[in-house]
C-alpha cells in the first residue's frame, strides 16, 4: 500500500456518512479524483467515459445508482457532507465534516495528480 492509499483510507474514515435519498444521482456528475483512487475502479472505455461526460453525468452510474459505491472518491464521499459541497435535497450527516478534514481532503486531492472520470 502507497502513502497515497494510507492517506486516502485515513481520510475516507473522517468522512461521515449520512443516507440518500433513494433514485437520486445529483452528485454523479464529472468528478475528479486522484490516480490512486482511479486505479481502484474498473476499467471504463473511452467510449464510456465520453458517453457519461455528453450526458454530464459519472461512467459508474449504472441503472441502480453509483457501480462503485465502496470505492467511490473522496469528492464524492464529500458531498452533501459540507456547506461548500451541499445535497439539493437537504440530506445531510448529523454533523457535517470538520473543517480540519475537509481542507485535508482538498489539500490532498490539490496535491495528487487528478484524473477525470
Amino acid at each position: 500500500m502507497t502513502p497515497n492509499d494510507r492517506k486516502i483510507e485515513k481520510l475516507r474514515q473522517r468522512i461521515p456518512s449520512f443516507t440518500c435519498i433513494v433514485g437520486c444521482h445529483d452528485c454523479c456528475g464529472p468528478v475528479t479524483a486522484s490516480s490512486e483512487e482511479v486505479a481502484r475502479l474498473p476499467i471504463k472505455t473511452d467510449a464510456e467515459h465520453a458517453a457519461a461526460l455528453a450526458d454530464l453525468s459519472c461512467p459508474y452510474l449504472g441503472k441502480h445508482g453509483c457501480e462503485v459505491y465502496g470505492e467511490r472518491p473522496l469528492i464524492c464521499r464529500l458531498f452533501g457532507t459540507t456547506p461548500r459541497l451541499l445535497c439539493p435535497n437537504g440530506q445531510r450527516p448529523v454533523y457535517m465534516i470538520d473543517t480540519k478534514t475537509e481542507d485535508d481532503i482538498h489539500q490532498f486531492l490539490a496535491q495528487t495528480r487528478q484524473v477525470l472520470l
